[in-house]
């Protein structure tokens, strides 16, 4: 499954909200710095899904805020 995500790093509370069947906005305390906030989007996601880390990786958008996620 792909989903589309908006991150929005540096927020006081991480967070997921679902706008869409697809879509995502995650609210991450990490900085986007060193791929500290895409750790941060890998492991909220796996939380909120519920599956292991290894499951989900980020298919583009490593330096942007717009993501394209891919649940294994």
């Amino acid at each position: 499954m792909k989903i589309s995500v908006r991150v929005k790093p540096n927020s006081k509370e991480e967070k997921v909200d679902k706008l869409l069947e697809n879509e995502y906005v995650l609210r991450v305390k990490a900085p986007p710095k060193e791929g500290k906030a895409n750790l941060a989007v890998i492991e909220l996601l796996s939380e909120h899904f519920g599956i292991a880390k290894s499951r989900i990786v980020i298919l583009k958008g490593h330096k942007s805020k717009n993501k394209i996620v891919q649940i294994l």
